[in-house]
């Protein structure tokens, strides 16, 4: 039977901005510097708003700091693409330069998925032990701080329940066998030692 797509989507940027870019930690961040400024200068003979205008100074680093990674995270949303067939998953992502990573079924070890209230996730894919992708070559779509042994991650995912439920009905079908149950919100996908992955990436 012919690959078929099942689902393809996009991360929206203010998903990025705040998951990836921790835009609420950058808005705390400077808020915080310029609370501490404000107090600093304070003079009780000249008031608040002598120490606010002393602590002014701080209104355009945060801006452009906030503009320049909102910008990043609009980029990062603009040139990415996630897609799942019924034989693999696909991450085309590359600001820069744009490429195509295809991580057949029979290559992912396992698809665990981290949930938010909103219903938005970031479903990580571990590869089978042999199969590795640089870290900075996956950056952002990339488990956190797994440096060591770099997991592709389709992050900022809406609806990532009904995705992830989509992909472990595909590679059930695609595998010829049922996954194993996680206890928590997770997709269990078995693995086979076949040929390297490296054989299976595409660049465009």
């Amino acid at each position: 039977m012919a690959e078929q797509i099942i689902w393809q989507g996009s991360p929206q940027w203010p998903d990025i901005f705040r998951q990836v870019f921790h835009a609420r930690g950058l808005v705390a961040y400077f808020s915080l510097v310029a609370l501490v400024q404000i107090l600093f200068h304070y003079d009780a003979a000249q008031g608040w708003s002598s120490a606010m205008g002393q602590a002014s100074w701080v209104v355009m680093p945060a801006t452009l700091a906030i503009a320049l990674f909102g910008a990043m995270a609009w980029l990062v949303a603009k040139t990415t693409v996630y897609t799942i067939t019924t034989k693999r998953v696909i991450l085309r992502i590359g600001i820069v330069l744009n490429v195509t990573f295809n991580l057949p079924f029979k290559r992912i070890a396992s698809a665990d998925i981290r949930l938010r209230p909103s219903g938005l996730g970031d479903i990580a894919l571990q590869l089978v032990d042999d199969d590795k992708i640089a870290f900075l070559h996956l950056w952002p779509h990339a488990k956190p701080w797994a440096l060591k042994q770099p997991v592709p991650m389709m992050r900022c995912v809406p609806a990532a329940a009904r995705v992830g439920a989509l992909l472990r009905q595909a590679c059930e079908a695609h595998l010829g066998q049922r996954l194993r149950e996680q206890p928590h919100p997770a997709v269990a996908v078995a693995s086979r030692h076949d040929r390297s992955l490296g054989q299976e990436m595409a660049q465009s």
